[in-house]
């Protein structure tokens, strides 16, 4: 039998879902899973026939017990980088915006989460997905939101 270079590429492919999630002070939710080091964005992989959303709603409920406000769900694009926990491996993400509906808390295979402020990264151990892709997401998240605040504040007569 004889394998195709995609076929072959594929084969060391992780492709997940995960969320770029961010509180009302700016800062940016990260997970360890654990018995790693890595820090990374919430989520995980489809089920067979799940749609990306619903995948990652499950995966929150699961691993941090609170789910996703549907409305604050936007697509930021697919990315990949190499896998922080499987060598050799590449992981490929489709990446969302969202916001949470509960408090996080680490269930199943999370034993940490942190909210880290995305401009200040600090001497953490982030996967390579998250460094390359998910902080500058998180930063130009902030930074929109926060230039929206400031242009609806002039708009209702602010300074």
């Amino acid at each position: 039998m004889t394998i195709s270079r995609s076929e072959a590429r594929d084969a060391k492919r992780i492709r997940i879902v995960a969320a770029v999630i961010l509180d009302q002070a700016g800062k940016t939710l990260l997970v360890r899973k654990r018995g790693t080091a890595a820090f990374m964005q919430p989520g995980g992989k489809r089920a067979k026939g799940e749609t990306s959303l619903a995948a990652l709603e499950r995966e929150l409920i699961e691993e941090l017990g609170c789910g996703l406000e549907g409305s604050s769900c936007h697509a930021l694009g697919t990315y990949s980088a190499p896998a922080a926990n499987e060598p050799g491996w590449t992981v490929e993400a489709e990446l969302f915006s969202a916001t949470l509906v509960g408090e996080a808390r680490p269930l199943a295979e999370i034993e940490e989460t942190i909210w880290i402020d995305p401009d200040g990264e600090g001497p953490i151990d982030l996967a390579p997905l998250t460094r390359a892709y998910g902080l500058p997401l998180a930063r130009e998240l902030k930074h929109h939101e926060a230039a929206n605040i400031l242009a609806a504040g002039r708009m209702a007569g602010g300074r």
